[in-house]
């Protein structure tokens, strides 16, 4: 809220814009492009990442100067959440790191971890299908880009160079290409370089690719709309063909994973009020089996046994064995898959993936909880940021 009450400051995810609409016209005008988290304190509004402020006119509800960098360190998630608060005294209190909040580490079912890849701010991992690339997506000062880490040189290089939008990679089945969610749409990209083009365009909701058919020949994603998100699959050549409707209900259905068959769908649902994992036979007869018990997301298929991997809501992650028995899909009782719970951001952003036999996940951890202490994470409290403010950013009467 707007000192004053007479408008609201807020975040636009679809381009990472701050806006401001007013109580009195109902009218909405932009404030910055290329920031998030955007509050009004006294005379000024602030953004993620390095802290930045800027004069405002509280009359007349608009920005009256440039934007000043005051300070850099301020922690995000890597769904874009920023760790930061002001008082109205000007006191801040921000989680800052010298390394990052998470770090990417491989799992097994033991609870073995190994480093794989120390970048901060970086979320929805995705493993290619030969196990030796890792797609993410990385923050950046105006939102998020897509980067390919290969793990036989240990090089990390940037892929997307857009406007920070771009989110949720996911590898096709012959790891030529990579498909993300970006302003607009589904996009594609060469794995090994080339300019970005469009798959699929959106129908003005966020959407999300997830998971190809073993054949290549499908792609399922997910898209929201006025009631929450629904999944789709679509012919998955360079130009998608039209979007077929597999799940769209009142409730909120996500993360799509064909089976290594093609022939079973798993999903998440909250259907029950309680988000669980399901399955359906692909295409869709009817027929559901619910997977998870007490809350489950992000399934994922193993390809070296038959069992259906998800998260739970204390971020353990659960496996479950699983039969077809004629159109019957016969699953057993969930079990903890591995003792290490992983950061928590489920319902946010997915937090691992699982490799192509099933033995291991790369997999977001903790940073304060890891041994290296480059990656550590404190609270800091700023006292006096109004004084700093007049100085640096001196309101013109």
């Amino acid at each position: 809220m707007v000192p004053g009450g007479k408008a609201v400051v807020y975040t636009a995810h679809d381009a990472a814009t701050i806006k401001l609409k007013s109580f009195a016209d109902g009218k909405t005008k932009i404030l910055q492009q290329g920031g998030t988290a955007g509050r009004v304190v006294k005379t000024r509004h602030v953004t993620r990442g390095a802290l930045f402020a800027e004069p405002f006119d509280l009359e007349k509800l608009e920005v009256i100067g440039n934007a000043v960098p005051i300070f850099e360190g301020v922690g995000s998630t890597p769904s874009g959440a920023v760790e930061l608060d002001i008082s109205d005294e000007g006191t801040v209190v921000y989680r800052s790191t010298t390394g990052g909040l998470v770090t990417v580490q491989w799992m097994d079912s033991s609870g073995k971890m190994e480093p794989l890849i120390g970048k901060a701010g970086v979320g929805r991992p995705a493993l290619s299908p030969d196990d030796n690339r890792l797609a993410l997506e990385g923050s950046t000062s105006g939102g998020s880009e897509i980067y390919v880490y290969e793990s036989r040189g240990d090089n990390l290089s940037k892929v997307t160079f857009g406007k920070g939008q771009s989110a949720g990679p996911i590898w096709s089945m012959d790891a030529s290409y990579i498909v993300y969610q970006d302003t607009g749409g589904l996009m594609w990209i060469r794995s090994n370089g080339g300019g970005p083009q469009l798959l699929l365009k959106g129908n003005g909701g966020l959407m999300f690719p997830w998971s190809f058919s073993p054949d290549g020949s499908r792609l399922g994603y997910m898209e929201s709309g006025a009631t929450g998100y629904d999944i789709y699959s679509v012919d998955s050549g360079i130009r998608a063909g039209k979007p077929e409707p597999f799940l769209t209900t009142k409730a909120d259905e996500r993360a799509p994973a064909f089976s290594p068959d093609g022939k079973w769908l798993a999903y998440s649902s909250n259907e029950s009020g309680t988000t669980e994992v399901y399955v359906r036979a692909f295409p869709d007869n009817g027929s559901k089996w619910q997977i998870s018990n007490g809350g489950g997301n992000y399934p994922r298929w193993s390809r070296g046994s038959q069992e259906l991997i998800f998260e739970n809501p204390e971020a353990h992650i659960m496996a479950a064995s699983y039969a077809i028995k004629g159109n019957s899909f016969v699953a057993e009782k969930e079990r903890q898959w591995s003792p290490k719970s992983l950061v928590n951001l489920v319902g946010s952003v997915r937090n691992f993936d699982l490799s192509p036999d099933g033995k291991r996940i790369a997999a977001l951890m903790p940073a304060d909880k890891t041994e290296d202490p480059g990656v550590a994470s404190h609270v800091t409290f700023l006292l006096n940021l109004f004084d700093e403010l007049e100085r640096r950013v001196p309101v013109k009467k």
